[in-house]
């Protein structure tokens, strides 16, 4: 009569040797996921600082298109809107724009124009508001409105719902991509896994006959395929966070570009990488090799 299988003397060296030919492939392969979810990661932390910023910034401020009645001038008429928005509760700054300067914001649109000062270009004042208590686009109407001036507030609302708009989608897209690569991960370990049963399946029918449980042989798997995992997990996240570190130097105070600030501190972003990396192997490694076993 056989002996009932005993894991504690069992050596599990003799089933799955401590390398494999394929061992090198697999880390690299992970590995470069690793680097490419990292940065991903790094991109969405990136972007999502940078929609808050413009988002706070136009929070902060209004314009007002002012358009001269009358006999008043253009100047004129945006010079006594600004004095008109100053003393509005919620504003910090009143200030009326150059005629140079709203020349230059419609020039785009309308081509190069020998003359401009014979269209009625109406005139921009920059409205500063107050961060806690900001005036809304009703009240800087009415102080308007008070004063007999043709204007037309713009509290940029549109631009700022566009900006969130953007970041939620950057958001989702980063969400998916990052399914994504987890799923490419767990099919190469799932690959790996179902390779290495195929080599070994007269050792599983001998296991079986000594009375090993399906979880004895699979926690094998998982634990190789999740030691590889972390250090390919490691070594990705190393490489996106020096990429990072590299770009951050580059750009100075700024980060990557204008458009997308990265921070020291976002690298500390790649730190759960070879973690989740040994989680998503062990469970591809899981159901995998428990899927085998039972058949064979």
């Amino acid at each position: 009569m056989s002996e009932p299988f005993d894991p504690s003397r069992w050596r599990p060296a003799s089933f799955l040797p401590e390398e494999d030919a394929r061992d090198p492939a697999l880390l690299f392969v992970v590995a470069v996921l690793c680097f490419l979810a990292c940065l991903t990661g790094l991109g969405v932390i990136a972007g999502t600082r940078a929609a808050h910023g413009w988002a706070s910034q136009l929070t902060g401020e209004a314009t007002v298109i002012v358009r001269a009645r009358g006999g008043e001038t253009p100047d004129a008429a945006a010079a006594r809107a600004a004095e008109a928005l100053a003393g509005v509760p919620g504003v910090t700054e009143a200030r009326a724009l150059e005629k140079e300067k709203a020349y230059a914001l419609i020039k785009p649109w309308l081509g190069d124009v020998a003359d401009l000062d014979d269209l009625p270009v109406p005139r921009l004042v920059a409205v500063g508001l107050d961060a806690k208590r900001p005036a809304t686009a009703a009240t800087l109407s009415a102080a308007l409105k008070g004063q007999g001036l043709d204007a037309v507030v713009d509290d940029h609302s549109v631009w700022i719902e566009d900006i969130r708009h953007a970041a939620g989608v950057v958001s989702w897209t980063a969400a998916t991509l990052l399914l994504l690569i987890a799923g490419a991960a767990g099919a190469v370990v799932a690959y790996a896994t179902r390779a290495g049963l195929a080599a070994r399946r007269d050792v599983v029918e001998v296991l079986h006959l000594t009375g090993a449980e399906d979880s004895q042989i699979s926690n094998l798997f998982e634990l190789r395929f999740a030691r590889i995992a972390a250090v390919a997990g490691a070594a990705g996240a190393a490489g996106a966070a020096a990429l990072g570190g590299v770009l951050r130097v580059i750009g100075g105070g700024q980060g990557i570009t204008p458009a997308l600030p990265i921070a020291w501190i976002d690298l500390l972003a790649v730190l759960p990488c070879p973690l989740l990396a040994a989680l998503v192997a062990a469970l591809a490694a899981r159901v995998t090799a428990r899927g085998l076993i039972q058949k064979l």
